[in-house]
């Protein structure tokens, strides 16, 4: 009979944090919901620039590999 109790004011408790959770969630604000947008758009297009930079030095290292194990063969 306790753990039957104990379960369900675990479960109670699980529920009520789960309601708090989304009406918190609901509850923003547009101008927080507006700034983050921003963080994203600036987060993608720093991603986008870097791209080009990861490709060379990728290049790079694979041309560096190749170079090295013509030049212990001679």
């Amino acid at each position: 009979m306790i753990n039957l109790t104990r379960s369900t004011a675990a479960a109670v408790v699980v529920t009520g944090a789960a309601l708090y959770s989304a009406a918190s969630q609901a509850a923003l604000s547009s101008e927080i919901s507006t700034g983050l947008t921003s963080i994203q758009t600036d987060a993608l297009a720093l991603v986008d620039l870097m791209w080009p930079v990861v490709i060379a030095i990728s290049v790079a290292f694979l041309m560096f590999k190749i170079y090295k194990r013509g030049v212990s063969k001679l």
